[in-house]
């Protein structure tokens, strides 16, 4: 008889196998970061201008980060994908 951690086991180790014969192409990447950006700054907008009462202010303190973030974001996603840590390839 299989537990729910047993199941969540196998379940995780069969995605494993899929998703280690997928191809990710750095494109996602980069459009995933943009996508990103569009909620993340939003977000940013409202509170400062919620904070500072000013759609000007809020919309400067938005654009700055948007080109930070954005950077920052893609590097960060970028040496995630190429790290192993925490990944459980399935024993051949």
């Amino acid at each position: 008889m299989y537990f729910k951690a047993d199941i969540f086991v196998i379940l995780y180790a069969e995605k494993s196998k899929i998703m280690s014969k997928v191809n990710i192409n750095k494109r996602r990447h980069i459009a995933k970061t943009i996508t990103w950006r569009v909620v993340a700054s939003t977000d940013t907008l409202i509170i400062a201008w919620f904070l500072t009462g000013s759609w000007k202010i809020g919309g400067g303190i938005a654009i700055i980060e948007v080109v930070t973030k954005m950077v920052l974001y893609y590097f960060h996603e970028r040496i995630w994908y190429s790290s192993n840590w925490g990944v459980i390839r399935p024993t051949e």
